[in-house]
This record gives C-alpha cells, sequence and structure tokens, in this order.
C-alpha cells in the first residue's frame, strides 16, 4: 500500500480544517466537526455525537475532532480522549 492509499495522517487532517476554519467559524461557530482523510466528514452539535460517528465510521483513526473556533492546541485526536462507555472497565 502507497501513502496516497492510506487515510492521511493527523497532520494533514488538522492542514485540512485549518484550510476550510474560516469558512467553519462563519457558518458553524461552536459546533464539532470531524475530518477524516483530509475531508470534512461530519458537523455536530456536541462532542459526544462527533466521537461516537467517528469511531463507528473510521474505528481509530486517524481522524480530527474539534470545535470549530476553539484554538488549536485544545484539539486532542479523539482516539485519545473518546472511549465509548462499552470499552472502559
Amino acid at each position: 500500500m502507497s501513502d496516497r492509499d492510506s487515510p492521511a495522517n493527523l497532520s494533514e487532517n488538522i492542514a485540512a480544517y485549518d484550510l476550510r476554519r474560516e469558512e467553519l467559524e462563519i457558518d458553524h461557530f461552536g459546533k464539532w466537526v470531524v475530518f477524516y482523510d483530509r475531508q470534512l466528514a461530519g458537523i455536530y452539535v456536541d462532542f459526544q455525537d462527533a466521537a461516537r460517528d467517528a469511531v463507528e465510521r473510521f474505528d481509530l483513526g486517524p481522524y480530527l475532532i474539534k470545535q470549530v473556533g476553539e484554538p488549536s492546541v485544545m484539539s486532542l485526536p479523539a482516539s485519545v480522549q473518546f472511549r465509548p462507555i462499552h470499552a472502559r472497565d
């Protein structure tokens, strides 16, 4: 498998978000977005919905879940900060 055949890494998803940041802040400020493979994969009202959908669709990623309008230093990969309830114990 070549690098182009594999999903984008986290830094590429962050770069994809940054390219669309201004547009997203105008239209979706405060909402949560998921970027996967350099593409906007979804827009959500809350983190739990964004994380749940990202895990279901993309497993462990890499993907970016970010609240639109929040500073970049606040973003963590969802695989680090979200574990479904059934995965805890």
